[in-house]
């Protein structure tokens, strides 16, 4: 009982979530028997874990392309692809976020790159702002489905699933989202007349943008067909994507300097430094939760409500939305894999499935305040105020609330890929 107490006053005050985490169980820990030798056991086991070293490869890689230039190819090709359709620069936006996610593995990051470029080039193309901020925060939630994808690999990690096969199923849920992203962009545009510039599609153009970016197009290529192919493993696989990255940007584009390079490792420690306290604390945590039988309390709890799986996974799918609005991502995957899991195991879903569930209820978690750091990026970008984007983003999050329906109901979505694997 005064662990439930003392995790629910933490996460009431908003502390850090390492400390919502470790706090609890060491309370709990000193009023038992067991040695607290075991509290530095598992913060070592927390981030002793293979897999993880991926997570800051891929964020360094997507920093090194940002700053190379890679976006601006991405665009470009993008850009002459799409031709007079409406929407057409919106549209761009969001292809090119899909393009930058099988880069990066990040929503935020996904929308600070592709964002800082588009917004402004939307802006002045005629579309109102709020719109164009709306639709590159909602573009970069992409940057967590599609492969690679950092939540993904926490999540295969404490819920000891293959990241490859998680990777392999965020494919088709990831091009079926942005797919549903683009025709809500479409309709918007054709609604109010945002229609932009004429620009025709010409093949000459395109195929000249093709070639002059080859070897930034290359790179999602390189990095997920050496895995889908077994030539690498994903942790491999970012090591390739990090120095490939330095290839392009230091000698063939020429536009990364070592001063450059040391701003990039600066960004990636940052942004990766927390997750080894929060992974630490994280195993320590789930280890309590195991010894005082919450995972299975709670799962007997919700069977009293019903046993159907798909109803099942709609109450908790609902519940992840709510609590996505108030919890970072990998907060929200650290904390409830380890509770859910076991009620998942046990109504037969599988793990993977419930996995880019999971990833798909975090990207709306990137679009409503007020914790929405996709809104945040685009905010800061864009000068406007969080209210004023969170009007222009509700389409869009019913086009992701419409696509997490369709994956819930149709899970051979996200299983064909794993299955032939």
């Amino acid at each position: 009982m005064i662990f439930v107490i003392v995790f629910v006053v933490c996460l009431v005050l908003g502390v850090p979530i390492f400390v919502v985490l470790g706090v609890p169980s060491l309370i709990e820990l000193l009023n038992s028997p067991i040695p607290l030798a075991s509290l530095a056991h598992s913060l070592f086991d927390g981030v002793d874990k293979f897999p993880l070293l991926a997570i800051p490869n891929f964020v360094l890689a997507g920093a090194i392309m940002s700053r190379a230039g890679i976006t601006r190819d991405i665009i470009d090709v993008m850009r002459s692809v799409v031709g007079e359709a409406y929407g057409g620069l919106a549209i761009v936006t969001i292809l090119s976020c899909m393009f930058f996610a099988a880069i990066s593995g990040s929503g935020p990051g996904t929308v600070a790159a592709i964002g800082t470029l588009l917004i402004p080039a939307m802006k002045d193309d005629g579309y109102p702002k709020d719109f164009a901020a709306a639709v590159a925060s909602s573009g970069g939630t992409l940057g967590i489905l599609l492969p690679p994808s950092n939540p993904m690999i926490v999540y295969g990690v404490l819920a000891s699933v293959s990241i490859g096969d998680l990777f392999l199923a965020g494919l088709l849920p990831g091009i079926l989202m942005g797919a549903l992203l683009i025709g809500a962009t479409w309709f918007l545009s054709r609604r109010n007349g945002y229609r932009g510039e004429s620009r025709p599609f010409k093949a000459k153009e395109f195929a000249s943008n093709l070639y002059k970016a080859k070897f930034s197009l290359a790179t999602p290529f390189i990095v997920l067909g050496g895995i889908y192919g077994g030539v690498f493993t994903p942790v491999e696989a970012s090591v390739i994507a990090v120095v490939y990255a330095l290839l392009v940007g230091m000698v063939i584009k020429r536009t990364i300097r070592l001063a450059d390079v040391w701003e990039t490792l600066s960004e990636a420690t940052t942004i990766c430094g927390g997750l080894i306290l929060i992974m630490g604390t994280a195993i320590f945590f789930g280890e309590f939760l195991t010894l005082n039988l919450i995972p299975q309390k709670i799962a007997a709890s919700l069977l009293t409500v019903t046993s159907d799986p798909i109803i099942m996974l709609l109450i908790i799918c609902a519940i992840l939305i709510v609590l996505g609005t108030f919890m970072e991502t990998l907060s929200t995957v650290i904390i409830l894999t380890p509770i859910l899991l076991p009620l998942i195991k046990q109504l037969g879903i599988d793990p993977i499935h419930f996995g880019i569930l999971l990833v798909v209820t975090s990207e709306i978690g990137f679009l409503t305040p007020p914790l929405g750091v996709n809104l945040f990026v685009a905010c800061g970008i864009s000068g406007l105020s969080i209210e004023a984007v969170s009007r222009r983003v509700i389409p869009f999050i019913a086009t992701i609330i419409v696509g997490l329906l369709i994956l819930l109901f149709f899970p051979q979505i996200s299983l064909f890929l794993p299955s032939l694997n």
